[in-house]
């Protein structure tokens, strides 16, 4: 075995080091790509197809072997359709020189920053009936909701986020997107929930917090128009009534530790 080892590391030369590495590399910008929409969970269900057709002919089970080989070819057929909006969106970044851009990350003190800013503003919309609704991106990308909307892809401030929802203005119709400490987009369209068994009086703007937790795993800030009661929408749920600083204490656990990103989320389970 040692032998063998030995006689393949001896073929290996420099350039094929190289070639390894550039693959690699782009693989994993690739991954990155994916990791901000909702393609990861259709590359997840691929890879347990491709799993499940070599463990179906490694155990001669043919029926289901040729099965699987025939939905692999459907499903080969059809990645382009399903995937277009990414193919798309990463031959954009490709040509705009986006591709090897680098990840921003936060540390504890940026987080609690954020968590400033967003209470304060909430305080203030909640207190002048302002309607709100601010999307908090976790591990599920939300790139596709985000290109619904206006492109802002500016700091968090709570100025800021004040000034988006200030009714007449061109981008207070719709949902404010954050991807860690900025605000990707504002006026973004989301999807309605379609749970009838909701109380009649929640509108609009909270039927859309319900609904894109139903469709990912991101947590939704709701300022009601009408009342000025603040909501949290997760996981399809929606918890009511709560203050800016109960609301912040909400949140807080939902950060991940030091050195990960806003976008992922330590401790999302306990909520689920």
């Amino acid at each position: 075995m040692l032998l063998q080892i030995q006689g393949i590391i001896s073929t290996i030369s420099l350039l094929d080091l190289l070639d390894m590495v550039i693959v690699a590399f782009v693989l994993y910008k690739l991954y990155v790509m994916i990791r901000d929409t909702r393609a990861l969970a259709l590359l997840k269900g691929l890879i347990v197809l491709l799993i499940a057709t070599v463990i179906s002919k490694w155990l001669g089970l043919n029926v289901i072997n040729w099965l699987l080989n025939k939905t692999m070819t459907v499903v080969l057929v059809a990645l382009p359709i399903v995937f277009q909006p990414e193919l798309r969106r990463a031959l954009e970044q490709l040509g705009r020189g986006n591709l090897f851009k680098k990840s921003v990350f936060l540390d504890e003190q940026e987080q609690e920053s954020l968590l400033d800013e967003l209470g304060k503003a909430v305080a203030v919309l909640a207190k002048n009936k302002i309607g709100a609704l601010i999307v908090l991106e976790r591990e599920t990308g939300l790139s596709d909701y985000i290109e619904t909307g206006i492109k802002v892809d500016g700091l968090v401030s709570n100025e800021f986020l004040i000034n988006i929802f200030i009714p007449n203005t061109p981008m207070h119709d719709g949902a404010a997107i954050l991807r860690g400490s900025r605000i990707m987009a504002a006026g973004c369209l989301l999807p309605l929930t379609e749970d009838r068994s909701l109380n009649k009086e929640l509108g609009t703007r909270h039927r859309a917090a319900i609904g894109i937790t139903e469709q990912s795993d991101a947590a939704v800030v709701i300022v009601s128009e009408e009342t000025g009661i603040i909501s949290l929408a997760r996981g399809g749920r929606l918890v009511r009534d709560l203050d800016a600083e109960s609301l912040k204490e909400k949140i807080r656990p939902l950060f991940t530790s030091k050195n990960h990103t806003f976008g992922n989320f330590l401790n999302w389970r306990q909520y689920s």
